[in-house]
């Protein structure tokens, strides 16, 4: 029976002499899942990618691709992983249209030209010599290239890595539409917006380790962080004329700006609009702030900086 995980990690390790890039991990990714794999530069990440993609080997562990081990891999498994790199060199004199048919021709099986160019908006750009193309085509390029082949498995390296907030969002378009066709996608990424975006779930790597894993709302517990209530005290009031259980939980700023950090606040919401209600009073501009995912990631990161 076919396994639903696509990778399956056990203690990986990998040593540079007596240096532990990778101290002992363990990963699980599921079929058609889109998994965002963070941390600090040296934090061990590539080393991992890479072993997982069959380009190094590993010092211990256990590691499983597509119910095969990377390191034992033959040209069958490697038609089934897709893979963009950080960076890459298209044929110069060849079109787009040329060399995505050229990269086409080495597979058994693969996607139409056009369908793929299309997905990745660079149709408009079939005719250009790839030598031409600026770089946020040329990352448009080398999805494109990863994806002719038609793979399983996509390891997308820092995909976005030079494109305006445009591009950005069209490349997180096409890869949203990959996991809709069923894809699996392994992203690594520096843009935690990007994560956040795209991922259904994250982990984290710092000095060798897995340090937090989850989705974007679980990540390094951060539904149990403190949350901000912000809000503008209406005029002639001040944090003093609040509700007593509020009086003490609020500190007043500029501009009559009240703010409050807690761990229940939807229970400080109710007070409030309780309060708002009698006074006869609007709060228009309440908010509650969250931590985000970057500073969970710095949190969690912070003995790497």
């Amino acid at each position: 029976m076919q396994s639903s995980a696509a990778i399956e990690v056990h203690d990986l390790r990998i040593s540079y002499g007596s240096f532990d890039a990778v101290a002992g991990i363990d990963l699980v990714v599921q079929r058609g899942e889109t998994f965002a794999f963070l941390g600090p530069n040296g934090a061990g990440k590539t080393s991992t990618v890479e072993t997982l993609e069959g380009f190094r080997n590993r010092t211990g562990g256990d590691v499983c691709v597509l119910g095969v081990d990377p390191a034992r891999a033959d040209s069958a498994w490697r038609a089934r992983v897709g893979v963009v790199l950080q960076e890459s060199e298209p044929e110069p004199e060849l079109t787009v249209g040329e060399c995505l048919a050229l990269y086409a021709s080495y597979y058994a099986t693969s996607r139409p030209v056009q369908a793929t160019l299309e997905m990745v908006g660079l149709w408009d750009a079939v005719g250009r010599r790839c030598g031409q193309l600026s770089g946020g085509q040329r990352r448009r390029l080398d999805l494109a290239l990863a994806l002719i082949g038609d793979p399983e498995l996509l390891f997308l390296d820092e995909p976005t890595t030079g494109f305006d907030p445009s591009a950005r969002r069209a490349a997180w378009m096409a890869i949203s539409r990959l996991r809709d066709l069923g894809k699996t996608i392994f992203l690594t990424t520096h843009y935690l917006e990007e994560a956040e975006r795209l991922a259904d779930r994250i982990a984290i790597i710092a000095k060798g380790r897995i340090v937090s894993e989850g989705t974007v709302e679980t990540l390094g517990d951060r539904a149990l962080k403190p949350s901000t209530v912000r809000f503008t005290l209406p005029p002639h009031l001040s944090v003093t004329d609040l509700p007593p259980a509020l009086r003490l939980l609020f500190t007043e700023g500029d501009g009559g700006r009240a703010e409050a950090t807690t761990t229940s606040p939807l229970d400080v919401l109710g007070i409030l609009a309780a309060w708002a209600r009698e006074r006869g009073v609007d709060l228009p501009d309440l908010e509650v702030v969250r931590p985000t995912l970057e500073d969970i990631y710095l949190d969690l990161t912070e003995e790497c900086r």
